[in-house]
């Protein structure tokens, strides 16, 4: 009997699978502030549908809480905390943010989180951990509006701080390793036309990005996610992870095309924001299955391309998880 280990390693790859690997994510607004409750919706959420690798679900903010911004869940139909303040004001304030230890505060309870999950979970079950790349750390310091006007106008302020950034998120990714987990789920939001240029991305993203995944090296199960509608997926093509996600559905660059510009294997294949939650569960099941054949099985784990709104129907998670049983690649 193949194990989940073994069906994602499988999947990683490119060889053939028993089944397409499957997964989900949302946020769990209110559990997600304590390390207790975390884990413990964690791990019931994975029992429950038997996916195949979990993804520790984080709220963005844990990664800034302890520089003394506020935050507070205001009903996001995403299960998002609402950034009530923020640190950054002016182009000096970018020199008062230091390292952090990782060991300690919100970074500290999420490593104890962490341990619990891997203590308590099925032990073939891969467990991963999100992150966020230090741009959009220092984005949620300041606001995005702010960030970039700052990043465009006053590199010298801000460089260092994203190397400061870079570096407490590197700990903290070898950490996560060190502490069971088998590799990180790096979300890479500036990744993307949308906001930066290339030029842009290869000057202030890269290298910080690269500082966080060589953190994460000793993982065997590392994901990048481009965030938005026009991701910088050939620029980030060469990055060292083993899988990519994004929104395959909606950003103009499907799972076959990813395919051809990236030997890495290929996590989508369901819409989440309208299909997931508006659809039927027979129309799930029929795009779930349609990327599998496209795939033809190989290099796909069968998942949304972000994470899905709190109203998802349960009929709708059920038929998604159902589709890779038995399905013809």
């Amino acid at each position: 009997m193949t194990s989940k280990r073994e069906r994602i390693q499988a999947a990683l790859t490119g060889q053939t699978v028993d089944r397409v690997p499957v997964g989900f994510w949302r946020h769990w607004p209110g559990d997600d502030q304590n390390p207790d409750s975390l884990a413990a919706v964690t791990l019931a959420y994975q029992r429950k549908y038997d996916l195949d690798f979990i993804k520790l679900p984080v709220s963005s903010t844990y990664c800034v809480e302890d520089y003394g911004i506020t935050h507070a869940y205001r009903g996001s139909i995403m299960g998002d905390r609402e950034y009530l303040s923020r640190i950054i004001h002016c182009p000096d304030d970018w020199a008062a943010v230091g390292p952090l230890d990782i060991r300690r505060g919100t970074y500290g309870w999420h490593l104890d989180s962490l341990g619990k999950i891997v203590k308590e979970k099925d032990q073939d079950t891969p467990v991963i951990v999100t992150m966020f790349h230090p741009l959009a750390i220092a984005a949620y310091l300041a606001g995005d509006e702010l960030f970039l006007a700052h990043l465009r106008e006053y590199p010298e302020k801000v460089l260092p701080a994203l190397h400061t950034l870079a570096e407490t998120s590197a700990r903290f990714a070898s950490a996560c390793i060190e502490a069971g987990a088998d590799g990180i789920f790096l979300s890479t939001r500036f990744a993307s036309h949308e906001l930066l240029s290339r030029d842009e991305f290869d000057q202030f993203g890269r290298p910080t990005d690269l500082m966080v995944l060589e953190a994460a090296s000793a993982g065997w199960f590392n994901v990048l996610h481009l965030h938005g509608q026009h991701p910088m997926f050939k620029e980030t093509a060469a990055y060292p992870v083993q899988a990519v996600n994004w929104h395959d559905r909606t950003s103009g660059i499907d799972l076959q095309t990813a395919a051809r510009l990236s030997p890495k294997a290929v996590m989508g294949g369901v819409e989440q924001m309208r299909l997931l939650q508006d659809g039927s569960p027979r129309e799930v099941m029929d795009q779930a299955r349609e990327a599998i054949q496209k795939m033809n099985s190989r290099r796909l784990i069968l998942t949304t391309g972000c994470t899905y709104p709190l109203a998802v129907p349960e009929a709708n998670l059920m038929a998604m998880r159902r589709a890779v049983e038995n399905a013809i690649g």
